[in-house]
């Protein structure tokens, strides 16, 4: 080609299918998909299963065993000072093997559990460390990918959430199942094994030390609040539009069920539809990532959130829940794809702590959610009680859009 040709802009297929080339040929990439598959067969395989095991083999109340979920809001803070550990050493894979055989012996511990309070205690605590296995994967991606440079980068990432989505898909069927043929506590000892299997694609590997983003800062000194304040602002946001999960998850199905008398197989398929179409939505968002930019793809992202609360609380029928849950869809392959990147881009200086800071928000979320959740079904009754993630969502598009303009990217 003659020097003073036009470069043409590559065709997306071409940098798609270069990005999944390049995961398959890196042993990080590589191990670092299977791993994440794998976490979240295990862990989606037993959250819907956890309230049926502390009632039906530990005798716990409903109320009880709803408050289980409670003990996830330790995970943050131990996120966090496993991310500024990991920051300050570079040990990201050394602390991610550490956090899976913490979780292997949380869930483990879970399983053999033979007083109430011991599944409690164990998941406040162990598996509060054991929740930023996943946060030290995506810190050691971000340092291969800066490592060697290349334009199928976002890809990557992109591909590696998608086998998270995977599993997300699959664990709950595998978990019921699995319950069902043999017994709940098989189930969860199957959990503790996805969840140290997590280790093996990885084996012994070794990536290269993080590169230092501002060698003129120390790398034991932690970032202050000035500069932290971007991805804090960003976390909150994406909090408000997550705590609408936990609202849909808890009444959607009752409102299918009670009020609206869909069959079975029609409740399954709209509960279904959204997770297939993040699937799909997650390499796509890479690619309008890069035409319009991440932070205004992620307005929009969250805009579809709003819509897609405002057809659970005003249409009335299978097609309209059916097109909020593909709305829905939107929404996380957005943020699916796009989340974890623009948390890393926000503090540049420690992206393990961003890491962890944005992957275990979703414990705030789940909070803020239920609380919510629980007060407004009671006030707006059921389908009303979908207004309030609406309003939670509307304040993220805003909160975002002035993100956006100050981030430009």
């Amino acid at each position: 080609m003659a020097l003073d040709d036009p470069v043409q802009a590559p065709d997306p297929l071409l940098v798609r299918t270069s990005a999944l080339r390049l995961t398959l040929s890196s042993p990080l990439y590589r191990g670092a998909t299977v791993a994440v598959f794998l976490s979240a067969l295990g862990f989606s395989a037993a959250a819907p299963q956890i309230a049926s095991f502390l009632v039906g083999e530990l005798g716990a109340s409903l109320s009880a065993a709803g408050l289980f979920y409670l003990t996830s809001l330790t995970a943050p803070v131990l996120g966090y000072l496993i991310g500024r550990r990991s920051d300050r050493t570079g040990a990201r894979l050394g602390l991610f093997r550490v956090c899976a055989v913490a979780g292997f012996a949380g869930w483990l511990g879970i399983a053999y559990s033979t007083q109430l309070w011991m599944p409690y205690l164990i998941s406040a605590i162990v598996l509060g460390f054991a929740g930023a296995a996943t946060s030290q994967l995506f810190a050691a991606l971000h340092d291969g990918l800066q490592e060697s440079p290349n334009p199928s980068n976002d890809g990557v990432i992109a591909i590696v959430r998608m086998a998270l989505t995977g599993g997300w898909v699959i664990g709950p069927v595998a978990g019921s199942f699995l319950a069902a043929q043999t017994s709940l506590r098989t189930m969860l000892l199957a959990t503790a094994i996805c969840t140290l299997a997590q280790v093996v694609p990885l084996g012994f590997l070794r990536p290269p030390p993080p590169l230092t983003e501002q060698p003129d800062e120390p790398r034991g000194r932690a970032p202050g609040v000035r500069a932290m304040a971007p991805l804090l602002a960003f976390t909150g946001l994406y909090v408000l539009v997550y705590a609408g999960e936990p609202i849909k998850y808890a009444y959607l199905p009752i409102y299918m069920n009670e009020q609206l008398h869909l069959p079975a197989g029609i409740s399954g398929a709209v509960i279904g539809i959204q997770p297939l179409v993040e699937i799909v939505l997650i390499p796509l968002a890479v690619l309008v990532a890069r035409r319009i930019g991440t932070m205004r793809l992620m307005v929009v992202g969250a805009a579809f959130g709003v819509a897609a609360n405002l057809c659970f609380a005003t249409t009335g029928t299978a097609i309209g829940l059916f097109a909020g849950q593909i709305l829905m869809g939107g929404v996380w392959g957005v943020f699916a794809a796009l989340g974890i990147i623009a948390a890393q881009r926000l503090l540049p200086s420690a992206v393990a702590t961003a890491s962890a800071i944005f992957l275990s928000s979703t414990a705030l979320a789940s909070a803020l959610g239920g609380a919510g959740g629980g007060l407004g079904v009671s006030t707006l009754g059921l389908p009303g009680v979908f207004f309030i993630p609406a309003v939670l969502g509307l304040l993220a598009v805003v909160g975002l859009g002035i993100l956006s303009r100050a981030q430009r990217w």
